[in-house]
């Protein structure tokens, strides 16, 4: 099946609970990995959803701007930061992010499953353009994998990217690869149940 990803599709998704259990799961475990050693400064969260990426970032220091086509998602997202310690240094914003594009650049740009209504790999090309000179780009995605399951679902194959076709958008004279991996870990799903969940995590630097 084909999903269209647009705004329709996330808001049904959001009111219905499909990924509402997404939105009280702590942060991405990659998140605190690759940025524990960045000085804070501005962020993008590229399709932020529930906010648990963007609200952890806040309170490390960063100043964050998330992103979602959802309302529901954001709404959900503020609700919960209210009581983070750091809302001041959050700034949630609704838009599109196929047509959307920031007034700034940023010292930290990333994604994390987010599926937007445009190929995945225009996606990253197109928040990767947002990543100020000496900035970090952070992208975090499915790899489709013959019954996989990602957050209770399972991931189409037009939602899903390779590390190795992530890296080969990114040209060797403007980036520098750090990260580029392909990763098994395993969730607990609904009755205790182990749910494995393949993942693609790559993180490239601008040259400056």
């Amino acid at each position: 099946m084909t999903h269209a990803f647009d705004k329709d599709y996330w808001e049904r998704q959001w009111r219905k609970g499909r990924t509402g259990s997404m939105g009280g799961n702590p942060p991405n475990p990659y998140l605190a990995r690759e940025t524990s050693g960045l000085t804070p400064g501005t962020a993008l969260d590229a399709g932020c959803g529930g906010g648990a990426e963007a609200i952890w970032l806040a309170a490390q220091g960063w100043h964050v701007t998330a992103a979602d086509i959802s309302a529901e998602a954001l709404a959900h997202a503020a609700e919960r930061a209210a009581t983070s310690g750091a809302p001041e240094r959050l700034r949630w914003v609704e838009a599109d992010l196929s047509v959307w594009s920031p007034d700034t650049r940023f010292d930290l740009v990333m994604t994390h499953y987010a599926h937007p209504a445009m190929p995945q790999l225009e996606f990253y090309d197109r928040i990767a353009g947002w990543v100020a000179p000496g900035g970090t780009l952070l992208i975090v995605g499915h790899l489709h994998a013959p019954g996989s399951t990602g957050h209770g679902h399972h991931p189409p194959a037009e939602a899903s990217a390779t590390a190795a076709a992530v890296t080969a958008r990114l040209n060797g004279t403007a980036w520098e690869i750090v990260t580029a991996e392909e990763r098994l870990r395993t969730l607990t799903g609904p009755g205790g149940r182990a749910v494995p969940l393949h993942d693609v995590v790559v993180r490239a630097t601008r040259r400056r």
